[in-house]
C-alpha cells in the first residue's frame, strides 16, 4: 500500500470521528430538559404531599396563660403577722386565704407563710414587686407557686388560732407535786449550798450578818396519812 492510499485512509477517519462527535452531541441537547423545567419540577417536589393521603395540619399551641395565684412569702419580720399581712397585701386585690407557718408548741411564728389570691394577675404582681422588698430590715422572699406544687393540705386549718402551751401550769405543777425522801434530800442541799455562797460573798463584802438557818434542811417530809389511818381513828 502506498503513501498516497496511507493520507486517503487518514481523511476518511478523520471524517468519520467529526461525524460521529456532532451526532452524540445533538442526542444530548434532545434528551436534557430547559433550566426552567429544571427549577418548577423541583419546587413541585417540594410540595408533594406526602404517602398515605394529604398532609395533617399541625394543632395551634396557645400561649401559657398565668393560673398561679398561691404565693411564697419568707423572711416575715417579728410583728408581721396574719393582721398585718391581710392589710397589707390588701391593697393590691382580694385575698382568699392567708397562713403564716406557726410552732405547735409556743405558737410562734416560723418567719414564712402563703397567701392565695382570687386573681392570678394580681399574684404575679405581688411578686414582680414585692420580691426582694425591704419591711422591718428583712428582705422578703416572694415567689409564685404553679398550682401542681401546691400541697393538698396547705390550707388544712388554715384559719385555725394556736393555742401555745401553758407554760406556767406546767412549771406549777413542776413545783407542787409531791417528792420523795430523796428527791427532797437533793432540794434541799441544793438549798443549802446556794446559801453558804451567798454568806461568803457577805463576808466577804465586810457586812456583819447573820443568816437565819433553813428550816427542815435536815429533818424528813412527814409521811402523809393515808385513808386507812383516818379510818382506823375514827372508829376509835
Amino acid at each position: 500500500m502506498g503513501a498516497k492510499a496511507k493520507k486517503a485512509m487518514k481523511k476518511q477517519l478523520s471524517k468519520a470521528s467529526a461525524q460521529l462527535t456532532a451526532s452524540s452531541h445533538k442526542n444530548k441537547e434532545a434528551a436534557a430538559p430547559p433550566a426552567t423545567a429544571i427549577v418548577t419540577a423541583s419546587t413541585a417536589a417540594d410540595f408533594l404531599p406526602l404517602e398515605g393521603g394529604p398532609a395533617r395540619k399541625l394543632p395551634q399551641e396557645k400561649p401559657t396563660e398565668d393560673v398561679a395565684t398561691v404565693l411564697y412569702i419568707g423572711r416575715i419580720p417579728h410583728g408581721f403577722y396574719e393582721k398585718e399581712m391581710e392589710g397589707f397585701f390588701g391593697q393590691f386585690g382580694s385575698i382568699k386565704k392567708l397562713r403564716i407557718a406557726r410552732n405547735k408548741k409556743t405558737g410562734k411564728s416560723k418567719h414564712f407563710g402563703f397567701i392565695e389570691f382570687e386573681d392570678p394577675q394580681v399574684a404575679k404582681v405581688v411578686a414582680d414587686t414585692m420580691h426582694n422588698y425591704l419591711l422591718f430590715e428583712h428582705v422578703l422572699q416572694v415567689h409564685l407557686i404553679p398550682p401542681q406544687k401546691v400541697h393538698p393540705k396547705l390550707w388544712k386549718g388554715f384559719n385555725y388560732r394556736v393555742r401555745p402551751v401553758n407554760w406556767v401550769q406546767i412549771e406549777r405543777k413542776r413545783q407542787d407535786k409531791e417528792r420523795t425522801v430523796e428527791e427532797h434530800k437533793k432540794l434541799m442541799g441544793k438549798i443549802v449550798k446556794r446559801d453558804l455562797k451567798r454568806q461568803k460573798k457577805i463576808e466577804a463584802a465586810g457586812i456583819d450578818y447573820k443568816c437565819p438557818e433553813i428550816v427542815g434542811s435536815s429533818e424528813e417530809p412527814a409521811p402523809k396519812k393515808r385513808k386507812t389511818d383516818r379510818k382506823k381513828v375514827v372508829s376509835k
